[in-house]
């Protein structure tokens, strides 16, 4: 294994290059097939490709020579929370920063294209924590599209960065926030955010012209399918947000599949007015909270929901991404809990998988919803949140004892935080899922004065190992067979990347960013750079040359959990920076 370290940030401040009239000269429009099928060179959302695989056919850099690699270059970025996931078209890198700046770069050495910055209400800080959460850019045509912290579609001009159309998407003194980035699908700009005093949705625009076609709010009202899954609540505090990353897209069925979060407050007594039991304890409950919900692009219409956790008592999201795969289909017994009996063995199916932040790795057929299989995630244990599954039905039952029945009560619910919003991959050639997870559970006492109705701390799951409190699990989707390839004591919010060189790039909090071995997880490379490596891993090629690129800087959600338990690491705080990689010349 070879080992480089790095330490010199490179800030660079510029305007206008010469780089810009040939970049709009030469420019060619993405097309809906571009974003079918996208070029192997190119990144053009935020997991590559529409069905969320994080793949990448690129085998430039593979396990022979992966420890050659060096910097190719460094940027800094603008102070504040960093989340974003940067697209990468025809040797362009368009990224995020921090304060609601949007940049071209030259995505061989870093140089700014042009930068487009928004001018932000005075007042917006008021009401919007963490500015600058959005987590990715869309493209499409001749426009790259971001989602402004002041509630604000933008569209911009791919070529200059020049406006080409805002649209406002919610009022940002609601406190509602953008926060997952955009998709664009059939011409259609859809976003999700965050809404912690508010009814919620996803949302769609028109790619050219920024008119608004549809919302599809993520809590069913009453008189609606589902609106009596929430009790006697009022509309206004029926409160679920899909807030964490983009949907995926399958162009057969013509279905977007998006993950929602937990209803809000936290605590079922909270919600209720101090009745626990105000709504059924199994699925479905206070609809479509924690659920995978399969709309129609063209109209935003619901065709079918999964509740993968009825009633939520913890603050325990499911809004992550969804992975699009086609595979057979033969679960393991002895590795599956639960299995749905009427799965024809060793038939092919097209499924949706999810990982949620509370665990728990969910396979779904994707015509209907049809429950396949699910199986605890990262471990089994007796606190894990839902006590078990109807598995004819796919009917979810949440761990009543581990509910908060009454002031004071505490518990201990399993897990927490285990994949927040950065993404897990999916290698088509290994069959395999690559999971990135953290090992802490929450320790949660009820008290109703609180804002949320619960005090809560992440702690390590009792009885674990601390230095095995962080990893990378390989799941054999056909089987659901699980190897931990990779442990560590110190966890990670980098986003998985699997490529066709058989290598899986991930970055820790503790600075090192790695190169795995796809079938063993062993270190092939690592280097050292400034902070915390914070979701966005990619990979790209530009005039035949591999590039694999990771972002650094503090997250606004995510880093809190881990960090608070893992007390013997001392994060290098606001370091904000583009980091890329590659071969030497000739290789």
């Amino acid at each position: 294994m070879k080992k480089t370290t790095f330490f010199l940030i490179v800030l660079v401040v510029g305007g206008f290059t010469g780089s810009l009239a040939a970049q709009a000269d030469d420019f060619v429009p993405v097309t809906d097939e571009m974003l079918l099928d996208p070029s192997p060179d190119d990144w053009l959302m935020f997991s590559r490709t529409y069905d969320n695989q994080r793949f990448s056919p690129l085998d430039q850099i593979n396990p022979q020579n992966v420890d050659q690699l060096g910097m190719a270059w460094v940027r800094g970025l603008r102070p504040g929370v960093q989340e974003n996931i940067p697209i990468v078209y025809r040797g362009v890198m368009y990224v995020v920063n921090p304060g609601a700046v949007v940049q071209a770069l030259d995505a061989t050495n870093g140089d700014l294209i042009w930068e487009y910055r928004r001018r932000l209400p005075d007042d917006l800080r008021k009401f919007i924590r963490n500015v600058g959460r959005s987590r990715t850019l869309a493209i499409s045509g001749e426009l790259v599209f971001y989602t402004a912290p002041d509630g604000y579609v933008v569209a911009l001009d791919a070529r200059t960065g020049q406006l080409g159309w805002e649209a406002m998407a919610q009022d940002y003194k609601t406190g509602i926030q953008h926060t997952t980035g955009p998709i664009v699908v059939e011409g259609k700009v859809i976003t999700g955010r965050s809404c912690p005093n508010a009814r919620c949705y996803i949302m769609a625009h028109d790619a050219r012209t920024g008119e608004e076609l549809w919302k599809f709010y993520t809590s069913a009202a009453p008189g609606e399918p589902g609106g009596d899954t929430w009790g006697d609540l009022p509309v206004e505090k029926r409160m679920t947000s899909p807030w964490g990353l983009p949907g995926a897209y399958d162009p057969m069925r013509k279905l977007i599949y998006w993950g929602t979060a937990n209803p809000k407050p936290h605590t079922r007594m909270k919600r209720h007015g101090g009745d626990h039991d105000a709504v059924p304890r199994s699925s479905p409950s206070e609809l479509y909270s924690n659920s995978t919900v399969a709309l129609n692009p063209d109209t935003g219409e619901l065709v079918w929901y999964y509740q993968h956790l009825p009633g939520d008592d913890w603050d325990s999201d499911h809004t992550q991404e969804r992975i699009l795969i086609r595979t057979t289909l033969d679960p393991d017994p002895t590795a599956v809990k639960w299995i749905n009996p009427r799965i024809p063995r060793g038939e092919e199916r097209e499924i949706v998988v999810s990982v949620g932040e509370p665990g728990g790795l969910w396979v779904l057929d994707r015509d209907q919803g049809q429950f396949l299989w699910t199986t605890p995630f990262p471990y089994d244990v007796p606190e894990f949140h839902v006590s078990h599954i109807d598995v004819e039905t796919g009917k979810t039952y949440l761990n009543w004892d581990r509910v908060l029945k009454k002031e004071g009560d505490r518990h201990i619910i399993c897990f927490m935080n285990t994949k927040g919003y950065w993404p897990m991959a999916y290698h088509p050639g290994k069959n395999s899922l690559y999971i990135p997870f953290h090992d802490a559970c929450l320790d949660m006492t009820a008290k109703m004065e609180t804002p949320n109705g619960g005090q809560r701390q992440a702690i390590f799951r009792p009885g674990s190992d601390p230095e095995a409190f962080a990893g990378i699990a390989k799941v054999n989707v056909a089987t659901g067979r699980t190897q931990r390839i990779y442990s560590a004591a110190v966890p990670g919010n980098g986003a998985m990347l699997a490529t066709a060189g058989d290598l899986i790039f991930w970055g820790d909090m503790d600075r090192r960013f790695r190169a795995f071995d796809a079938d063993s997880g062993e270190i092939l490379w690592e280097t050292i750079v400034g902070g915390i490596i914070q979701n966005s891993t990619i990979t790209y090629a530009v005039n035949g040359q591999q590039y694999v690129a990771i972002l650094t800087g503090d997250g606004a959600s995510g880093t809190g959990g881990p960090l608070s338990v893992v007390k013997t690491l001392t994060p290098v705080r606001g370091h904000n920076a583009i980091y890329v990689f590659a071969l030497p010349e000739g290789r």
